[in-house]
C-alpha cells in the first residue's frame, strides 16, 4: 500500500527548506566544527531517508526551484565563506555566483508561467537561457579562481598538479613527493584515474582546475540529457535546466572550485552512466562507472546497490569490476606496496582532522573518545544493507536508485573521521540530479542488452 503523499506545494516547501539549510551548513562547515552543522547535515540524511521510505519526490519543474535559487544567493552572502581568493577576486567570485543565482531564479520562475492562446509557454525557450547562464557562470567562476588564486594552499591541488607532471613523464605518482604542499607531501590518496582524468588541464593549460571545469560542464549537460530522456510530460528541459542552475550556485561552490576538489568529476561520470542506462545502453555504461570507481575509493559503496538492481545486474557489476581492475592494474603492478600504502593504509591510519563535521569527530572533540572502526563500519554496512534490501524489493526507477546511493554515501560521510564539504556535495548533487527523473512506482524493467 502506497502511503498518502503530501501535496506538491508542501513537498516543494520542504525541499527548498532542506536544500537551503543543508547548503548553509555546508558552506559554514569549511575549516570549522560546530555541533549545529553536524545536526543539520544529519537532519538532511533523515529527511532523505524518510522521503525514500515514503517515495515523496519534489518536482523541479515547480516554483520551489526559483525560490531555492534566490535563497542560495542569500546564503552565499550571509554565511561565512572560506576561500583563498582575496580583494577584487573574491568580490568577482561572489558577484558571479550571486548574480547567476538571481538571474536563474528569475528565468526558472518565468518557465513556470502557463501558456496562453497567444503563444507557447515561456518554458519552451527560456530553459536554454537557464542552462546557458549556469554554464557561463561556471566558466567565469573557475576562471576567476584559477587566475585570482594560482596556487591555492591545499595539498589536494599540489598533489594533482605534480602527479600530473609525474604522469606526463611516465613516472609512478605513488612513489613521488609533492614540493611545497602545505599538507601531505608523499601520499597520492586517490585511485590513479583521478589524476589521469584531470591531468590534461595541467598539461594543456597549466592547472588541473581547468579539467575540473570541463567535467563540471559535462555534469550540467548530462543532467539536461537525463531529464530529456526521462520526461513523459514534456517538462524534461525545464527540469534539467532547473537542476543545472542549482548545481552551479550551490553555496560554497566558490570554495570547491578554488580548492580543486574533485567531486564534480565523480558526479559527471555517475550521471553519464545514468544517461547511458536510461538510453538502454547499460553495457556501455560500465565505462564511465568503472572510470569513477578507478578514481576514488568510496564509490565502491555504490556498486552493491547495482548488484541487486535488475536493469544493471550482476553481470554488468562483474564487468565493471573487471574493467576497474584493468584500469588500475598498471600502478598496482608497477609498485603494489606503494599503491596499497597510499590508497588504503595511509587513509586508514591518517589522523582525524578536527574540523570534519562528523559524529566520529563529535565524540573525539567533545568527549575525547575515538570510536572504534567496527562501530563506524557497522553503521555504514547497516545503511548499505537497508538500501540493498529496498532496491532488491522495489526495483526502483533510476532516480530513486540515485537517491539510495546518495543516502549510503551521506551516512558514510557522517560517521567518517574525514568528511568535508566536497563529500557532502556529492550526495547533494546525486539527489539533485535524481529529481529530473519523474517518480515511477512500478518496478524497473531491465533495458535491452547494448
Amino acid at each position: 500500500m502506497i502511503p498518502r503523499t503530501p501535496s506538491p506545494r508542501w513537498i516543494g516547501v520542504a525541499a527548498a527548506a532542506t536544500w537551503l539549510a543543508t547548503t548553509a551548513a555546508m558552506q559554514w562547515s569549511v575549516v570549522r566544527f560546530r555541533l549545529l552543522i553536524l545536526l543539520v547535515l544529519t537532519a538532511a540524511a533523515v529527511v532523505l531517508a524518510v522521503s525514500l521510505a515514503r517515495r515523496v519526490v519534489p518536482d523541479p519543474a515547480q516554483r520551489w526551484v526559483p525560490v531555492t535559487l534566490a535563497g542560495s544567493a542569500v546564503v552565499t552572502l550571509a554565511v561565512p565563506l572560506f576561500t583563498y581568493l582575496r580583494d577584487g577576486w573574491l568580490t568577482a567570485a561572489v558577484t558571479v555566483t550571486v548574480g547567476a543565482a538571481v538571474v536563474t531564479a528569475v528565468l526558472t520562475w518565468l518557465t513556470t508561467l502557463p501558456s496562453d492562446a497567444a503563444g507557447p509557454s515561456p518554458a519552451a525557450y527560456l530553459w536554454g537561457a537557464v542552462v546557458g547562464t549556469a554554464a557561463v557562470a561556471a566558466i567565469a567562476l573557475s576562471t576567476i579562481a584559477i587566475i585570482g588564486d594560482p596556487a591555492p594552499r591545499i595539498d589536494v591541488w599540489y598533489l594533482l598538479q605534480q602527479a600530473s607532471e609525474v604522469l606526463g613523464r611516465g613516472g609512478n605518482f605513488y612513489t613521488a613527493t609533492w614540493t611545497g604542499s602545505p599538507g601531505v607531501k608523499d601520499i597520492h590518496s586517490y585511485l590513479p584515474w583521478m589524476t589521469v582524468l584531470v591531468a590534461p588541464g595541467k598539461w594543456l593549460f597549466g592547472d588541473v582546475r581547468w579539467a575540473l571545469l570541463l567535467w563540471s560542464l559535462v555534469l550540467l549537460l548530462a543532467t539536461v540529457a537525463l531529464a530529456r530522456l526521462s520526461a513523459t510530460d514534456g517538462l524534461g528541459n525545464r527540469r534539467g535546466a532547473a537542476i543545472a542552475a542549482l548545481l552551479v550556485v550551490v553555496p560554497g561552490t566558490i570554495t570547491q572550485v578554488d580548492q580543486a576538489w574533485t567531486e564534480p568529476l565523480l558526479a559527471a561520470l555517475i550521471v553519464v552512466w545514468a544517461v547511458l542506462v536510461a538510453r538502454g545502453r547499460a553495457w556501455w555504461s560500465i565505462i564511465p562507472l568503472a572510470l569513477a570507481c578507478a578514481s576514488k575509493q568510496h564509490l565502491a559503496l555504490v556498486v552493491p546497490l547495482l548488484l541487486v538492481w535488475r536493469p544493471f545486474g550482476w553481470r554488468r557489476v562483474l564487468a565493471t569490476g573487471a574493467l576497474t581492475a584493468a584500469l588500475i592494474s598498471p600502478w598496482v603492478l608497477a609498485d603494489f606496496a606503494a599503491f596499497w600504502h597510499d590508497t588504503v593504509t595511509a587513509l586508514v591510519q591518517f589522523h582525524p582532522i578536527r574540523f570534519a563535521n562528523t559524529w566520529f569527530l563529535f565524540f573525539l572533540n567533545e568527549f575525547g573518545i575515538t570510536l572504534p572502526f567496527w562501530v563506524t563500519g557497522l553503521v555504514v554496512l547497516g545503511a548499505l544493507a537497508i538500501a540493498m534490501v529496498a532496491v532488491h524489493r522495489r526495483q526502483p526507477d533510476l532516480g530513486e536508485l540515485l537517491r539510495w546511493a546518495a543516502l549510503v554515501l551521506l551516512v558514510a560521510s557522517l560517521v567518517n573521521k574525514q568528511a568535508f564539504y566536497n563529500q557532502f556535495w556529492l550526495s547533494l548533487a546525486l539527489v539533485a540530479v535524481s529529481l529530473v527523473i519523474p517518480l515511477r512506482r512500478v518496478p524497473a524493467v531491465a533495458p535491452a542488452s547494448r
